[in-house]
């Protein structure tokens, strides 16, 4: 994948249809058929493997009579996602005889909308037009259009299918591209270029290019973030208002596009070591920041957008095309905006966005607090929209511990806890910068804090812990919940708190062994592969890691960090947006999601929070000044970071069990600290 186009196919590198696989631009599927024939019959697949985030190679092999055991006949697919599809097909005869074959591919497409895809909705096929160099299917409407041709052109064709002759000489090989190029109401996308020479083989190249460098004694944990770093390279998109700003696709296939609440996490957790992404996904999203009421689309002053959906059928979608119905997008922005600042971005790129800050802000205490009860809460405004409207954003996502669903308006605990972070920061940012309003943000706060204390705490026979939410009666929602890892970080809970948190974390029934369960085992509507009541969300583990580091709930912290690394060679070293909550006596192995987003923005950066985590990175760059407090004991044998940026500083660090913290400052003018028992 890459950008807006992206491709779901068979390990052997075709497109079945019946599911959801396809060539997919812009929220459309443009393609859901596309096997290769040699003769008629499908190659006997060998092998497949991604050569980088948006390109993978398929061998298989033809089976030639009299030939002996021995393939003779290798096919290899070359395939890259950029722009559109662009595949380059080689047939190798290793024989010893001069060969003939007919290579044919079948096509086929339903120019489906992706969330038709999602809920399996079945489409009738789009009937295919033969044009000069091709095949092209085309909506009835005209609006949305794909051709599809290859080089050498095609012999014959028939209703479905484009049939190249093919001479494979004695110990030589033949090549046949194949370029698909889509077109709907925002335009035309296709290859950047075209086949018209005989390629020249080249190496895969390599998944990771950095200016900073990681080696770390588990080699699990170096391949987890260099597969991460790799993807958020993959995922990344531009502003089409503003092509230099940056931001993060939530995931693929189902989330290409800006997510309010996903990019700013995605942003978040690559700080310090991607400030550009930071200040992009903060600029693409302020352009868009709300101004005006709207019931349709949810949008108030203020406020930041959840979703954007492209592609001519997204008026048939579930949601409006711009969408707002998210309750924690907003304080995010100002979280974020805060954390970019105290990591380098610099007073005269963030000056320009304190106008977006302050509008973020003034939402927190008007359309954020919808009945003025001091806490941020939620309902959706029109049918179309989101009934949860957090990270757990699916119709169950908040429910009691006897399994009954949470009524709206629904003030969720993690969500206050963004809030209470977002005023603290607001008020850094305003008295900085000398604007007004600091000083009632820290009361804000300091309130906020107190009413959370008295109505989200709850106990049971395992201790106390806060709720996953008040409902619209302002009960207290039962059961515990991972949310509560959220709260750990914003400073919203006080140190006695923040040890009970831990200790919930811990304890087996949110802790599967793998990683933090969504929902605890022993509620009632657990269910290890429901997408938001017991299944492990990377990311959602990560906060928590993050969290329970910084207030010294290091054994949890260390013992949960550890688990995600386990998790990630069983999954090729990139992490999914979700799998199952299973224990590791149900599971030996982690359990996929089978809708699982791969790959995914917020799990790809969770890695690199992790690495935060174990490094205790804590800027403070407007004042000069940086902290490491390293999770100690260290989680590895050994870790180093070398030229690690933080704003215009390089820092090398290396941490080891035996040997201690070494750090120094390669590049930059900042005052080093280095704290905790690893500073000794």
């Amino acid at each position: 994948m890459r950008g807006e186009a992206f491709v779901v196919s068979d390990p052997t590198g075709d497109i079945l249809r019946g599911g959801d696989h396809g060539v997919y631009v812009r929220d459309t599927r443009f393609l859901d058929q596309l096997e290769l024939l040699i003769d008629g019959e499908p190659p006997r697949p060998l092998a497949a493997a991604d050569t980088g985030p948006s390109s993978a190679t398929f061998h298989a092999h033809v089976p030639v009579a009299g030939a002996g055991p021995d393939p003779t006949v290798v096919v290899e697919r070359r395939r890259v996602v950029d722009g559109c599809l662009h595949e380059e097909i080689h047939l190798h005869n290793h024989g010893r005889r001069d060969l003939e074959v007919e290579l044919g591919l079948r096509l086929g497409s339903d120019l489906a909308y992706i969330f038709d895809v999602r809920h399996g909705r079945d489409l009738d096929p789009v009937p295919a037009e033969h044009r000069d160099d091709g095949l092209a299917f085309v909506r009835a409407d005209g609006v949305d259009e794909v051709t599809v041709s290859v080089v050498p052109a095609a012999d014959r064709r028939d209703a479905d299918t484009l049939y190249v002759s093919c001479q494979l000489p004695a110990a030589g090989h033949t090549r046949v591209c194949l370029d698909v190029v889509a077109t709907d109401v925002y335009g035309t996308v296709s290859p950047p270029r075209r086949c018209v020479a005989p390629a020249v083989p080249t190496a895969p190249t390599s998944s990771l290019q950095l200016p900073w460098s990681m080696r770390c004694s588990d080699r699990r944990f170096t391949r987890l973030v260099e597969r991460s770093v790799a993807d958020l390279h993959a995922l990344r998109m531009v502003d089409p208002e503003a092509p230099e700003d940056a931001f993060c696709a939530a995931g693929s296939p189902w989330y290409l596009t800006l997510f309010g609440r996903d990019s700013l996490w995605t942003a978040w957790m690559s700080l310090p070591f991607d400030l550009t992404l930071a200040h992009g996904t903060l600029r693409t999203l302020a352009r868009r920041q709300g101004t005006r009421h709207d019931v349709g689309t949810e949008e108030a002053p203020g406020k930041i957008l959840h979703e954007i959906r492209r592609g001519s059928l997204t008026h048939r979608g579930d949601l409006p095309p711009n969408y707002y119905g998210t309750i924690d997008a907003t304080p995010l922005f100002v979280v974020l905006a805060h954390e970019a600042w105290r990591c380098g971005l610099g007073d005269d790129r963030l000056r320009p966005l304190l106008p977006n800050v302050e509008a973020a802000l003034a939402w927190l205490r008007s359309d954020g607090d919808s009945d003025g009860d001091g806490f941020l809460e939620y309902r959706k405004l029109q049918a179309r929209g989101l009934d949860n409207q957090g990270w757990k954003d699916s119709h169950d996502g908040v429910q009691f511990a006897d399994g009954t669903l949470a009524a709206p308006p629904i003030a969720l605990a993690e969500v206050q806890a963004y809030a209470y972070d977002a005023a603290r920061r607001g008020a850094e940012l305003l008295r900085s910068f000398g604007r007004p309003g600091a000083d009632g943000w820290d009361r804000w706060a300091d309130e906020l804090a107190e009413r959370f204390r008295s109505a989200f705490w709850l106990d049971d026979h395992h201790g106390r812990y806060p709720a996953i939410a008040l409902d619209g009666a302002k009960r207290p929602v039962d059961g515990p919940a991972s949310n509560m890892g959220h709260l750990l970080a914003s400073g919203l809970v006080d140190g006695a708190e923040a040890a009970l948190i831990g200790a919930q974390l811990g304890h087996e029934r949110l802790a599967s062994g793998w990683g933090l369960r969504t929902l605890a085992s022993d509620s009632a509507g657990y269910n290890p592969l429901g997408y938001h009541t017991g299944s492990v969300w990377p990311h959602d583990t990560a906060i928590a890691v993050w969290g329970l580091a910084v207030r010294d709930q290091r054994n949890v912290a260390t013992q949960l960090l550890r688990r995600l690394v386990e998790v990630a060679p069983g999954f090729g070293s990139r992490l999914p947006e979700l799998f199952g909550g299973f224990t590791r006596e149900q599971a030996p192995a982690p359990v996929p999601y089978p809708a699982s987003c791969r790959p995914q923005a917020w799990a790809a950066a969770g890695s690199l929070l992790l690495l935060r985590a174990c490094l205790g990175l804590h800027a403070d760059l407007p004042r000069g000044r940086l902290r490491l407090d390293p999770l100690w004991p260290p989680p590895f044998r050994s870790l180093e970071v070398r030229a690690l940026p933080v704003g215009a500083t390089r820092l090398d660090v290396r941490i080891d069990r035996d040997r201690g913290v070494d750090a120094e400052v390669v590049e930059g003018e900042v005052a080093l600290e280095i704290g905790g028992a690893g500073g000794g």
